[in-house]
């Protein structure tokens, strides 16, 4: 590979017969070395095919943002009237120039397309050897003897001045796998808590501050056993790292803790990637996901995806998975994530590119939830940390991030919450005010340890210690944001129910409605803190506060607030 700024050349003869010099390349996208833990362990066959995605440049995302914002935000004339997948499709697809550029470019290589999973993807298979030549490219296997990982990647490529301006990245050229066991679950064993009073309190069991039940969130969270009704109100609960959810524990599940519900009652199934759900092998995350979503968001059709290993890296799943559900002609109205990454760890184009994706769903109508994460001010990715590491996709502004509480007698920050600033994305308007309020409050507070300007997680909380899981059979208690997570998407999910009822459109991208007229409708978690890093992390606080958000929901209070009650 030559050095960045320097002139590749090769000759090709056109129709005329005439030899003409290839348009020189240029850097498209370099890093300086491979992550921490990687070594190459040499060159790959020069035959070995390499399975690529050009992701072409999207025609205006700047458009469709603002968009997603005008579609989102109460007092807005087009306040929940969402775009069709034909009208997004109009902010996202390539223009015919990029489409020609990119396609005639792979063309005078011999390289055959075929086409991705939207509009935006090309999908290429190249031997290394042409992959080097084309791309001006070093690809050589990496290996992670730690994780057991091995991975054809390149620390930089190239691309013709006529290609450049009309794709965003190839990917993985220089995307690294971020761990073995995809994305990390974030998932406690609990222990029993009892804090001191932040809000009014509830007539909630005293059994609820060590063994969480759906009978205890719903007391809490005024949430309804009413079953509900509208068909079209969809709820999906993603899983990666073959976290399985069985049936059979669901029935019991219910049987035991919602005797009140059909006993039949259970998830769909979809899979992608070669994704399966072997219910012989039930986990935690998937056991939890299931069993808070159909067991809280009573009849709410919900549909389980497992994504598989098939695709070359976790990040590739996350990837696969929004761009499937864009692809669709109806999107779900709610998706719940408990899995995610260190956001270091995560290349910026990449990231960028996942949430406007997030953005797409956004705008045509689905509230997207992802957990914050379990290691307070770190990312969970383990080592010394010397300041604090925000986790992806908690960064991304068009997602709603869901933190932690314990204890219901009442109710404060659970110290595993994650929360912080992300250095990746900038802090959007919505949430502004309430973040400059609470930095004002926390004054020198772990100056220097983070990005005040990031955008700023978790947007809400809930509770997220003790939940009672049946795993295989026994019920167990777990806690974590992968429990708070899929309770709030139930939340959410019934309010859509009622919507709907109503001949209304679903609640959507959240965030601009919960910082506004919707934070009155949450319950003010003013006391914990979620330590890491050698510190005590960030203390909670009246109003927006890094550790549980705007605080946990109120059904009731959030029906007033959407003008239903």
């Amino acid at each position: 590979m030559v050095a960045a700024g320097l002139l590749a050349f090769s000759f090709f003869t056109v129709a005329l017969g005439a030899p003409l010099a290839r348009e020189p390349l240029h850097v498209h996208d370099a890093r300086s070395a491979a992550p921490a833990g990687y070594t190459t362990s040499g060159a790959p066959h020069p035959d070995t095919v390499l399975q690529l995605r050009v992701a072409l440049k999207q025609s205006n995302v700047d458009g469709l943002v603002d968009k997603l914002y005008d579609v989102s935000t109460p007092g807005s004339a087009n306040y929940r009237n969402f775009l069709s997948k034909a009208e997004v499709e109009k902010y996202t697809a390539p223009s015919a120039e990029s489409l020609a550029a990119v396609t005639a470019w792979l063309d005078r290589n011999n390289v055959t397309t075929t086409p991705g999973a939207t509009t935006q993807w090309l999908n290429i298979e190249v031997p290394v050897a042409k992959a080097n030549a084309m791309l001006d490219a070093d690809f050589s296997t990496f290996e992670h003897t730690d994780l057991g990982i091995s991975a054809i990647r390149t620390l930089a490529y190239s691309v013709p001045a006529s290609v450049k301006p009309h794709i965003e990245f190839i990917y993985p050229a220089t995307t690294f796998p971020v761990q073995a066991k995809k994305s990390y679950a974030n998932i406690h064993i609990a222990s029993t808590h009892r804090n001191a009073s932040t809000h009014a309190a509830r007539a909630v069991d005293a059994s609820c501050d060590s063994a969480m039940t759906p009978a205890c969130l719903q007391a809490l969270y005024n949430i309804p056993t009413t079953p509900a009704t509208q068909p079209s109100n969809t709820l999906a609960v993603s899983s990666f790292v073959e976290s399985f959810a069985s049936t059979t524990d669901l029935k019991s599940f219910l049987g035991q803790f919602r005797p009140d519900m059909a006993s039949g009652t259970q998830f769909a199934l979809q899979t992608l990637d070669g994704g399966i759900n072997d219910e012989s092998q039930a986990s935690v995350e998937g056991s939890l996901d299931t069993q808070y979503t159909v067991g809280i968001a009573t009849n709410v059709p919900t549909t389980f995806f497992s994504v598989g290993a098939d695709n070359g890296g976790d990040l590739t799943g996350f990837l696969d998975l929004v761009n499937s559900l864009i692809a669709q002609d109806t999107a779900p109205t709610v998706l719940t994530t408990s899995f995610g990454f260190p956001e270091a760890l995560v290349d910026q184009n990449l990231a960028t590119n996942l949430c406007n994706a997030y953005a797409q769903l956004g705008a045509r109508g689905t509230s997207i939830l992802f957990s914050s994460g379990d290691s307070g001010v770190d990312d969970g990715e383990g080592g010394t940390c010397t300041v604090f590491r925000p986790t992806f996709p908690s960064g991304c502004p068009f997602v709603t991030v869901v933190g932690a509480t314990q204890g219901t007698a009442p109710e404060t920050a659970a110290d595993l919450s994650s929360g912080g600033f992300s250095n990746f994305f900038p802090m959007p308007q919505y949430q502004s005010t309430a973040v400059a309020s609470y930095l004002t409050t926390l004054g020198q507070t772990n100056a220097g340890l983070f990005n005040k300007t990031g955008r700023a997680y978790p947007d809400v909380s809930a509770a997220g210690v003790g939940y009672q899981v049946t795993i295989n059979g026994t019920v167990t208690p777990v806690s974590g944001t992968s429990a708070s997570t899929p309770l709030f998407a139930s939340v959410v999910a019934l309010l859509n129910d009622r919507l709907i009822a109503a001949g209304e459109s679903t609640m959507g991208f959240l965030n601009p409605f919960l910082y506004s007229t919707g934070a009155g409708a949450l319950n003010d978690i003013t006391a914990g803190s979620n330590p890491g890093c050698g510190t005590s992390g960030f203390p909670a606080a009246s109003g927006w506060d890094p550790v549980t958000g705007l605080g946990t929901p109120d059904f009731n209070k959030l029906l007033s607030a959407l003008k239903l009650s």
